[in-house]
């Protein structure tokens, strides 16, 4: 496995490299590469690409590709294959184009993060200033944090996109 700068896996995206966003699709939406395929790890299946495509994988700032480097490997079979160094991030820092549609919603873990760290604040904030019963705000959700790493269910998140700016409008059909 080679790490590539963002200028180098355009550059092989131009000689006919597949550049593939392991990112899920909320985040894919929100801001992705041009020409980029989403493949999100999370629905990967245990086929492997074909030995004469060149691969390069990018998720948002390269902790992911990081993190799951023997599941693209997996992935990429016998086929060269690169991670882009940093992802969406590092290209868009190397003045490179992404296309970027902010009236999508920022990604559900991000929102979790969001809302798990307001309700600890002020959880701890009222327990000191009004009373300590308020200190079983930041208990719960420390304890769901904890459930949803041990579990992989978040109960939050699932409370998260549901809320209106996360639904997403059915796609027009025309005759």
């Amino acid at each position: 496995m080679r790490y590539v700068s963002p200028e180098t896996a355009q550059r092989l995206v131009r000689a006919g490299a597949l550049l593939v966003d392991i990112r899920d699709a909320d985040e894919h939406a929100r801001e992705r590469i041009p020409g980029a395929v989403l493949n999100p790890m999370s629905a990967w299946d245990d086929s492997e690409a074909s030995p004469e495509q060149t691969l390069i994988f990018h998720c948002r700032s390269g902790s992911r590709t990081d993190m799951n480097i023997d599941r693209l490997a997996a992935k990429a079979g016998a086929c060269d294959w690169y991670v882009v160094d940093g992802g969406v991030e590092a290209w868009r820092k190397a003045g490179l184009t992404t296309i970027r549609d902010r009236s999508q919603p920022i990604d559900l873990q991000r929102q979790v993060f969001i809302v798990a760290g307001g309700l600890v604040a002020v959880g701890v904030f009222l327990g000191i200033l009004v009373s300590s019963w308020f200190l079983t705000l930041p208990m719960f959700v420390g304890l769901g944090l904890t459930l949803s790493g041990l579990t992989g269910f978040c109960g939050m998140a699932r409370i998260l996109a549901l809320a209106p700016w996360n639904r997403h409008a059915p796609p027009l059909m025309t005759a």
